[in-house]
């Protein structure tokens, strides 16, 4: 089958990649659609933190990239639908998921960006208990949005957002926007801050406030920042704008080693959350309903044959969303 895969030498479109054989427990979906997203380019850019530590012990992911996709399941109950998948394989036997925590999981392996082949390739094998059925209401193209619209759900399962909070998003991009789009379903008062004009005009077109990074006041207001900005400049930016005894919120990984002094979270009491996975059926239900608007984010799609380009594309172009039309006929 075809797969985009990461090796020791870079990324490659291989033709002759094994078709993966399910796990016990596991199905084969068929890929319809995928989506690059910013830890795929954090992955390709070489991010190895803890958590991509393979259990070898060998630092950094290596197999097929890609866990935003929705694909029709092969077999099992869900057989013949179209589904997305939490990208999250726990044990579901350790005292951590007996605890409700499979995320945390220490065996965990992760489509895409742990000791998991992801969904960059014809078939992906997923945990029948990790997919969702997609609504007939959802497009196909909407439906690759799930997992992010999840993320940015897991801000409000993580912290009370009240009405009165006044919300800074920093990062312009595709998580940025779906983070802005669920934090103002909450609180009038959320400002996007980022420096692309056609993306703040696109959160705008949405009834959204924001500002340009350049015009940013150095003003300590915000009651919650939310760093979406994958960039190790976002946690300064974030302490520099937050009140005293406010929280940041972590919602990217970055490449690289980030050094930072820590004085002003503690002499200001910040409350520092890291936040990642989140709840697929309230992410399901916002793209059902409409609440969360997607579509506008979609910049380009490529076939998955052209896998390379389209990654080279979403690193360096200012884009949205890069989408993988895995079905088409190159």
């Amino acid at each position: 089958m075809r797969a985009l895969a990461l090796s020791d030498t870079g990324v490659s479109l291989r033709t002759d990649y094994p078709t993966p054989t399910p796990r016990p427990g596991e199905v084969l979906v068929r890929v319809l659609r995928a989506g690059i997203c910013e830890t795929d380019l954090q992955l390709v850019g070489g991010y190895i933190g803890g958590t991509t530590r393979s259990r070898s012990g060998r630092p950094g992911f290596r197999g097929v990239l890609g866990h935003e996709f929705v694909g029709v399941a092969e077999s099992g109950v869900f057989e013949g639908r179209r589904v997305v998948g939490e990208i999250n394989c726990s044990c579901g036997e350790c005292e951590t998921c007996r605890a409700g925590h499979p995320t945390h999981c220490s065996s965990r392996s992760v489509l895409g960006i742990l000791d998991h082949d992801g969904a960059f390739a014809d078939m992906i094998a997923v945990p029948e208990r990790n997919l969702h059925v997609v609504p007939d209401e959802v497009e196909t193209d909407a439906a690759v949005f799930t997992e992010p619209v999840a993320a940015a759900f897991q801000i409000p399962a993580q912290l009370n957002v009240t009405r009165t909070d006044r919300v800074v998003v920093l990062g312009d991009g595709r998580l940025g926007n779906l983070c802005a789009q669920v934090l103002s379903t909450l609180t009038p008062y959320v400002t996007v801050v980022g420096k692309h004009s056609h993306k703040l005009a696109l959160l705008r077109s949405l009834g959204i406030a924001t500002c340009p990074l350049s015009e940013l006041p150095p003003e300590r207001m915000a009651d919650i920042v939310v760093d979406c900005t994958g960039s190790d400049t976002g946690l300064p930016t974030a302490l520099g704008i937050v009140r005293p005894r406010g929280t940041v919120v972590l919602k990217t990984t970055v490449a690289g080693t980030q050094t930072l002094a820590l004085a002003p979270i503690v002499i200001d009491e910040v409350t520092v959350i890291g936040s990642r996975c989140g709840p697929f059926g309230k992410a399901l239900t916002a793209l059902q309903d409409g609440s969360v608007k997607v579509l506008p984010l979609i910049s380009v799609r490529f076939n998955l044959s052209e896998g390379v380009d389209a990654l080279e594309h979403a690193r360096s172009k200012p884009v949205l969303k890069v989408l993988l039309d895995v079905t088409a006929v190159p």
